[in-house]
């Protein structure tokens, strides 16, 4: 059975979430091989192994740090140089699609971008993708190459299928091309106690309904009280009431949550691409035509500043 790259993210604490949903998919596939930047610890090691990695590929060169995207890129392509897997696997985001286009284009092959699940017809990759801003699905299927294949966070349920993983350190070469921007500091994010957007069951977010940066509070405690993470639209980011990196949507970050509670958000089709995959959406809107109840499992008309403290207090009374 032939490889699949499987590019990992990892923290402090262990695999990121994300990983271990495309060892879940890549099992479609063939055999899944991580690719690890960095140390790769007992944890780390025996972690990807417990959701179906065979392999792991470290590459501890310290050019991957120091620098922006290019040189794992160039890392990745000697790897499947050498491995020629079926496919090669990245969580999509900034620096995933990055990656995904230059090993694509240095390996002559094919590229499906923002997959929700994948499947192999014969020798050929196939994937389904969500295109012009979430309104259609689309299957596609790679003719040539490796597929190269960038996956959209909680697309797939990560579950264990514990494989015994075997550790390969590897050497690459970096060419001074890929060395062209350095990174001249870093700074820890700090803690906020609520998990990542895009890793969370649970996903809070607010338009441009809660009025100011003092009314996204409501939005911030509502998430907290239910465990969750916090999200915005694209309106309220640009006015500054909240970060841009909490930004749902098309030009933002895609989410799939168990739950997804739309408050104050009327629904333009840019913010339901980066939600609408979700498996429960709660709606909150005074405007009753507002186009976000089209999708809806459940709705409320109404003040979002009433409704959300009285489910806030309802929360308290249940858990207490």
């Amino acid at each position: 059975m032939s490889e699949v790259l499987v590019l990992a993210e990892t923290t402090s604490a262990g695999v990121r979430k994300p990983t271990l949903e495309l060892l879940t998919a890549a099992r479609a596939l063939g055999e899944p091989a991580a690719v690890i930047f960095g140390e790769a610890s007992d944890q780390v090691v025996s972690q990807l192994g417990e959701y179906g990695a065979t392999k792991v590929y470290a590459v501890s060169s310290p050019d991957m740090q120091e620098f922006l995207s290019l040189p794992k890129a160039e890392a990745v392509v000697q790897i499947a140089q050498a491995a020629n897997p079926v496919a090669v696997m990245v969580t999509s985001g900034p620096e995933g699609k990055d990656i995904a286009a230059r090993v694509a284009v240095r390996l002559n092959a094919g590229i499906l971008p923002d997959a929700t699940k994948v499947s192999l017809d014969g020798d050929k990759v196939s994937g389904v993708q969500t295109v012009f801003a979430g309104r259609f699905q689309a299957t596609s299927q790679v003719q040539r190459g490796p597929a190269v294949v960038t996956m959209r966070p909680n697309a797939t349920a990560a579950e264990a299928a514990p494989a015994s993983a075997q550790v390969e350190h590897v050497d690459v070469s970096v060419g001074d091309n890929a060395k062209g921007a350095r990174v001249a500091s870093r700074e820890p994010k700090v803690s906020t106690g609520r998990p990542e957007l895009t890793d969370a069951a649970v996903v809070v977010a607010g338009g441009r309904g809660v009025g100011s940066e003092e009314g996204f509070q409501v939005i911030e405690k509502t998430a907290d009280a239910l465990g969750g993470a916090v999200g915005a639209s694209r309106t309220v980011t640009d006015q500054h009431w909240a970060a841009h990196e909490l930004q749902v949507g098309q030009t933002g970050k895609t989410v799939a949550p168990s739950l997804y509670v739309a408050a104050g958000i009327s629904g333009a089709i840019q913010h339901r691409a980066g939600m609408q995959s979700s498996k429960t959406i709660v709606v909150v809107n005074k405007d009753a035509k507002a186009p976000m109840f089209q999708i809806a499992d459940f709705g409320v008309v109404g003040d979002l500043h009433a409704v959300l403290p009285a489910l806030i207090d309802e929360v308290a009374k249940r858990k207490g």
